[in-house]
């Protein structure tokens, strides 16, 4: 390619003391996965300054847009999910300021508290500058189709601004059914990173399709990771529920108009294939899911080592046409929020409110 190809991530984890503090209260495992500790992978998933610019530099990334690592605030009691999600916004915003030109920020939402999940959308758009927000489907015993969403999902059409989704542990008595019993660790592996994540988020993606999401709000935008958790490669055979369900368009036409589809650091040129085959190249976006995908760990998968340049190799290598390409690295996530950027001053800050 004779210009270099602009590369923006849309699934870099992050996590904040703030949450770290939150996290512990409410009894989550104190865990290198989480970012506890002092091995390598924890201090990168704290870093939001030099570490992360640098692992940037070597995957080929251009601009990394943060979100906290799943699941956010999803699992806090309502009155602390408001007041972590406010100040992680806070300090994410600060962290965008201190390098504009490399960082951009996803809301923290907290949705256990639905009545100040709207609000707090807003504020972090306006305000501070968010392009949009990361939410864990999920929320207690509440999934994402939960009628008491509805008020935030109209504020996402409202704002034009897209609510990208992330996997989180599925429920204990589906662990207790599907992944139990397995050796060395094995069931909480597969119930998590190796497949039951996305089974979860999936199926919460067709809940929101089947029961009228959006038909109530035909504008709103979802970013599906992990190649469209699950879902994309079963949607020929889903669809012949379309009937049933009574869906005032067909199934595959919600994610060819409300869905965009980024790999999350999986880099499978044959799941690339698939989601462009499925979608079109115009609905699909990049992310390199660091630090989770960063570097060959023990017992980990070549192809999910966005290392090294990889995650710039990966699309420069894609079987699409230079414009194709240039629109997947970052030309498509300008389209979804663009109109966000042109609302801020040269120097970030946003035009309209402060950040109090």
């Amino acid at each position: 390619m004779s210009e270099k190809l602009r590369i923006v991530g849309l699934e870099e984890h992050v996590v904040l003391p703030v949450l770290l503090d939150a996290w512990a209260r409410a009894g989550v495992p104190r865990i290198p996965q989480l970012g506890y500790g002092d091995e390598p992978f924890a201090r990168r998933l704290r870093d939001i300054g030099e570490q992360r610019l640098a692992d940037m530099d070597d995957q080929g990334l251009d601009v990394a847009v943060l979100s906290l690592a799943t699941p956010g605030v999803h699992n806090l009691a309502a009155a602390d999910a408001v007041s972590v999600a406010r100040e992680a916004n806070d300090t994410l915003a600060e962290a965008v300021a201190a390098h504009p030109r490399r960082f951009q920020a996803l809301a923290v939402i907290p949705t256990p508290s639905p009545k100040d999940a709207a609000a707090e959308l807003e504020r972090a758009v306006t305000q501070l500058g968010f392009r949009g927000a990361m939410l864990y489907g999920r929320t207690g015993d509440r999934l994402a189709d939960d009628q008491e969403f509805d008020e935030l999902y109209a504020a996402a059409e409202h704002l034009r601004v897209p609510l990208h989704f992330h996997p989180q542990t599925p429920v204990q008595a589906v662990q207790d059914a599907y992944y139990a019993g397995l050796p060395n660790g094995l069931g909480r592996a597969l119930a998590t990173a190796g497949l039951g994540w996305y089974y979860d988020l999936g199926v919460q993606y067709l809940r929101m399709i089947f029961s009228g999401v959006f038909d109530r709000h035909p504008g709103l935008q979802v970013i599906a990771g992990h190649w469209g958790e699950v879902v994309l490669f079963y949607l020929d055979h889903i669809g012949v529920m379309q009937d049933m369900a009574k869906l005032e368009r067909p199934l595959a036409d919600y994610f060819r108009q409300n869905f965009w589809v980024a790999g999350s650091g999986t880099v499978s040129e044959r799941y690339l294939r698939w989601t462009a085959e499925v979608v079109g190249t115009g609905r699909m976006l990049y992310s390199t899911d660091y630090p989770y995908t960063f570097g060959t760990r023990p017992g980990g998968f070549p192809f999910l080592d966005t290392s090294s340049g990889v995650a710039r190799s990966f699309l420069e290598q894609a079987p699409f046409t230079a414009e194709e390409k240039a629109a997947i690295g970052s030309g498509n996530w300008e389209t979804l929020t663009g109109h966000v950027a042109a609302a801020l001053h040269a120097d970030g800050r946003p035009r309209t409110g402060d950040r109090a």
